[in-house]
């Protein structure tokens, strides 16, 4: 069996409207000369390019997949929210949240953005895939059932799952979220049940700024199925694959999934526009070879990795490239054109002592040593 990589060319065709970075154009903010948001469709097609250009594709097994279904998208949202936004959808758009704004037909592309994701897991589960990529886009992270967030129009992760446990192919599913924010919208869906565990590593206080809490434990039966990691601005590669190791990993192990799903953005890294972190292509290789190491020990090699956000078009392709090559073992590499730069502009032996002390005090607040 292959890695499955699912995308869809019309997911690239998502649009946010009229804005400056992240504030609508109007007053004193003037357009951009590129124009739009950060969250564009060229990080993602110029990553489907590359995987395309080095050849790595053809080690892939390359999907689409239908959209999620009306039944699929209210498992997670309340029929309010869908049809506003279906209506708002086919007047040509507007925003229905926080950030998120979106184009004609944006309903039916978070759809198929959502099935992609869907389509991966579902496969994985039913043992067609040795694991799986979704290029899903929008992302869906911060999407709330009733609150579109952060360009996140429908929770794609949370669609997913609830399928999957409805049909019961898993009845125990882990998240790991590392996008640079917070995944509080997978978090507030699940946060008062145990079938579903949440862990997101993220920089502290960067967005949403009021959530993200290590204190942030669940409710209910899902007391204690939900990790926050809040990571201090530049913290590293060193200090990503730390608290995988002293964090994330045990919380797996304790947990023991059916199945892991990483909510892969790649908004660490050192030259993202939204962060101040200092990931390389490097971190997420090794990350992604952490969390199928995970995978094989507890469920059977059962992974799916579905798209966030990254906002770097020149450097995403190559931290998914990394991500691919090492989730489908093939031999074929992009290798980093930043690599000894990045790798010098790493925190010296002085934060990277602090920065695990840190992850030690974290480490003793889970009860993981």
């Amino acid at each position: 069996m292959k890695t499955a990589f699912f995308r869809d060319e019309k997911c690239f065709w998502h649009s946010g409207g009229n804005y400056a970075f992240n504030l609508p154009v109007g007053g004193n903010v003037q357009p951009l000369a590129a124009g739009g948001l950060p969250e564009d469709p060229e990080t993602k097609r110029r990553l489907k390019n590359l995987i395309e250009v080095t050849g790595l594709a053809d080690d892939l097994l390359c999907l689409s997949a239908p959209a999620a279904s009306h039944t699929d998208l209210a498992r997670v949202h309340p029929e309010s929210y869908l049809s506003k936004f279906k209506q708002v959808s086919d007047a040509g758009g507007g925003e229905l949240g926080l950030r998120a704004p979106f184009g004609p037909g944006g309903f039916e592309i978070a759809a198929l953005s959502a099935g992609l994701v869907q389509a991966g897991l579902r496969g994985v589960l039913m043992g067609k895939y040795t694991n799986a990529y979704a290029l899903s886009r929008p992302p869906g992270h911060h999407c709330l059932p009733d609150f579109a967030n952060g360009y996140c129009l429908l929770a794609n992760i949370a669609i997913a799952v609830e399928s999957a446990l409805a049909d019961g192919l898993a009845t125990r599913v882990a998240v790991v979220d590392w996008d640079v924010h917070h995944g509080n919208g997978t978090e507030a869906i699940f946060y008062n049940r145990d079938d579903v565990m949440t862990i997101s590593l993220h920089q502290e206080a960067n967005y949403p700024l009021d959530t993200g809490a290590m204190a942030d434990r669940g409710t209910d039966q899902g007391l204690g199925c939900n990790m926050n990691i809040p990571l201090p601005a530049g913290a590293g590669h060193a200090t990503y694959i730390e608290a995988m190791e002293r964090l994330v990993l045990p919380a797996l192990n304790e947990y023991h999934p059916d199945v892991i799903i990483v909510a892969c953005g790649y908004d660490a890294a050192i030259i993202d526009p939204l962060s101040r972190m200092m990931c390389t292509a490097q971190t997420y290789q090794q990350m992604t070879e952490q969390v199928m190491a995970a995978a094989d020990h507890l469920c059977d090699g059962r992974l799916v990795l579905a798209h966030e956000g990254g906002y770097s078009e020149v450097y995403v392709p190559f931290c998914g490239h990394a991500v691919l090559q090492q989730l489908s073992g093939s031999r074929i590499t992009a290798p980093d054109p930043f690599a000894e730069t990045f790798d010098k502009r790493q925190p010296n032996a002085r934060m990277r002592e602090f920065y695990s002390g840190l992850i030690g005090e974290m480490a003793q607040f889970f009860g993981l040593e």
